[in-house]
C-alpha cells in the first residue's frame, strides 16, 4: 500500500487511477497509451524466446496511470531490439493484487506502480526477482529504499499535497491554508475534500502524512479535528479532484463546491499544460505544507518469460531518456540526479523541500492498523 481493499494509486479509480496521463491528465480527457512498440533492430539472444514474435517482446504490467512518448518506447526499442507491450491493470492496489495471485506465472516481466506505502506488501510476497539495473548508481539515494538486495529498482517520486482553488480564495480575500494546522481552523471549515485512505493511495498518503506530522498518538485527535472542521471523504482521487474540487476543469464544469482537495504538486502544470487558450497562471496551487512523498517502483517478476527483455527494459526505465520524458506523461519527478525538467513543469509545479515521510517498515508494521482506525474515526 495487504488486503485488497487499499487501491494504491487510486487516482481514477477503475478507469485510470491516475489516469490515462499519469493522475492529474485524466481530469482533463487526455488518452493513454495502452501499448506502444515498433520493430528495428536484430532478435535479442538470452531471452528465453524461440525466436519468434513473441521472444523480441518484453511485457510491462502497469497501473492504468502509466504513460510515455511513444518516440521514448521505439527508442527502447531501437537500442534493444525489444518492443514494449503495456499491460494496464486497473489502479495500482489492482494491478498489484493481480500480481500476487499469479505469483510466479506473471501476467508480464516488469511490473511497475508499486509504491512506498505498499512496498511491503509486493516484497513480502516475493513477487520480484533481484536485479541491480544498470545506472542505479545515478539514482537519488533517498529514493533506493531496497538498495540492499535490489528487488526492485526506483522509478520516479511525487508528493501527495493539499491543493487549492485561486479563484476562491482571492474572491473570498481569504489567505489558502498552507499547513496541516491550518486546515483545522474555523476559516477553513467545510472547504476540504479528500480520498478515503481505505481506496486511494493519495487519501492514504495523505492519512500517512498526518501520522508523521503529529506522531502515533497524535494523529487521531487531529482527524477528529479535521472531521469537525467538515472534511469531506470520498472513494477515489477522480471523484475529488475532478467532481468535487472547484479549482479543476472537471470541477469546474461539474459546478463543484469545495476550493481544497488532496492531489498532487505537480497538479497546476496539467491545469496549464491541457488548456485552451493557456493561461499565464495556473488556476490552482498548492499548500507545500501539507505534502508526502511517494517514491514509485518497477521490479523483474518471478518467472518472467522474457528475463533478459525485463532486465533491459528496468535499465531504460532509469535511463535518461526515459526519465526526461516523465514530468510531462505522468507528471512525476525523475529520480535519477541531474535530469533537466520541462520549464513547465518547473514553473507551474510546487516544489516541496521539506515532505513528511515514514519509514517503509513502519507504514508495514501499521497501515492496516492505521487504517482501520482512520475508517472508524473518520468514515463510520
Amino acid at each position: 500500500m495487504s488486503s485488497t481493499r487499499i487501491r494504491p494509486r487510486t487516482r481514477t479509480r477503475t478507469s485510470t487511477r491516475r489516469a490515462a496521463v499519469g493522475a492529474l491528465a485524466a481530469a482533463l480527457g487526455v488518452s493513454a497509451l495502452a501499448a506502444c512498440g515498433g520493430s528495428g533492430g536484430s532478435t535479442p539472444s538470452g531471452d528465453g524466446g524461440s525466436g519468434g514474435p513473441e521472444s523480441r517482446t518484453v511485457t510491462l504490467v502497469s497501473h492504468d496511470s502509466f504513460n510515455a512518448s511513444p518516440a521514448v518506447l521505439k527508442e527502447f526499442t531501437k537500442e534493444t531490439g525489444y518492443t514494449v507491450k503495456v499491460l494496464k491493470s486497473g489502479d495500482a492496489g489492482e494491478a498489484l493484487n493481480k500480481e500476487i495471485l499469479t505469483k510466479g506465472s506473471p501476467q508480464g516481466d516488469v511490473f511497475f506502480g508499486v509504491d512506498n506505502t505498499l512496498l511491503s506488501r509486493a516484497l513480502d510476497n516475493g513477487l520480484f526477482t533481484p536485479y541491480k539495473a544498470k545506472g542505479l548508481d545515478r539514482v537519488e539515494e533517498s529514493a533506493r529504499l531496497d538498495k540492499d538486495k535490489n528487488r526492485v529498482t526506483p522509478v520516479d517520486t511525487g508528493d501527495i499535497c493539499v491543493n487549492y482553488d485561486k479563484k476562491y480564495f482571492a474572491d473570498k480575500k481569504l489567505a489558502p491554508p498552507r499547513t496541516f494546522d491550518d486546515l483545522i481552523k474555523p476559516q477553513y471549515k467545510n472547504l476540504l475534500v479528500t480520498e478515503n485512505a481505505a481506496t486511494s493511495s493519495p487519501g492514504l498518503g495523505f492519512l500517512l502524512g498526518t501520522v508523521a506530522r503529529y506522531g502515533d498518538k497524535g494523529w487521531q485527535d487531529y482527524w477528529k479535528k479535521l472531521k469537525d472542521n467538515g472534511v469531506q471523504v470520498v472513494d477515489s482521487w477522480e471523484q475529488a479532484y475532478n467532481d468535487s474540487f472547484s479549482g479543476s476543469a472537471g470541477g469546474r464544469k461539474a459546478k463543484a463546491d469545495r476550493p481544497l482537495v488532496v492531489s498532487y504538486a505537480s497538479s497546476p502544470p496539467v491545469e496549464v499544460l491541457y488548456a485552451e487558450p493557456r493561461p499565464e497562471e495556473a488556476p490552482t496551487g498548492v499548500s507545500t505544507g501539507t505534502c508526502f512523498r511517494q517514491t514509485e517502483f518497477a521490479g523483474l517478476l518471478g518467472g518472467a518469460k522474457n528475463e533478459a527483455g525485463g532486465k533491459a527494459l528496468l535499465d531504460f526505465l532509469i535511463g535518461e531518456k526515459f526519465q526526461a520524458d516523465m514530468p510531462l506523461n505522468m507528471f512525476v519527478n525523475p529520480v535519477v540526479k541531474d535530469v533537466a525538467l520541462p520549464e513547465l513543469f518547473t514553473k507551474f509545479g510546487a516544489t516541496v523541500d521539506t515532505p513528511e515521510a515514514v519509514a517503509p517498515d513502519t507504514i508495514a508494521a501499521h497501515r492496516e492498523q492505521w487504517i482501520q482506525s482512520w475508517s472508524s474515526l473518520v468514515v463510520k
